[in-house]
């Protein structure tokens, strides 16, 4: 008989068999979110790209060259594929991106002013550096576009904007 009552007292038989079910099934749930967030591939969500866009070269010279990226169509980006972005608080030959500005949108530095394509020119910023600018608005990299396919900065506060061709 006291067998009976030790075996009664024990941690499994306090609790009704379907609290039982709903804590494993809540544990399920955790554990598979858990591993979902893990291991599902990061796409940024101000990025109008999908992350399967097929890219292709349309046209290239020593500045810039123009591909097709997907959803956003032909952009520009520099000879070596990284999306190319003009700020629209930019005015025409005058680059409005300085201090932390500069961090997270890197200038395109001019290497040469010789042999220029038709809309490019180059600018000399306030800090004395060459920047190539497209139409008189200065050009700039997006610092998280770790890869040529990225175009993550298109549309970035309303003011940053990949080059549509």
């Amino acid at each position: 008989m006291e067998e009976k009552q030790a075996e009664g007292n024990s941690a499994y038989s306090k609790r009704p068999l379907w609290q039982w079910i709903v804590l494993y099934v809540v544990i399920a749930i955790i554990v598979y979110g858990a591993l979902y967030y893990i291991f599902l591939p990061k796409q940024n969500p101000y990025s109008t790209q999908s992350q399967s866009t097929q890219q292709t070269s349309v046209s290239q010279n020593g500045v810039y060259k123009v591909m097709s990226k997907g959803k956003l169509g032909t952009v520009m980006t520099d000879p070596k594929g990284m999306t190319l972005y003009t700020y629209a608080k930019d005015t025409t030959g005058v680059s409005n991106c300085t201090g932390a500005c500069l961090k997270a949108w890197p200038v395109y530095v001019a290497t040469s002013e010789a042999n220029l394509p038709a809309n490019v020119t180059v600018i000399k910023r306030s800090d004395g550096t060459m920047q190539y600018s497209w139409k008189g608005m200065p050009l700039y990299y997006f610092a998280k576009d770790g890869d040529t396919g990225d175009a993550y900065g298109n549309g970035i506060g309303g003011v940053w904007s990949v080059i549509k061709q």
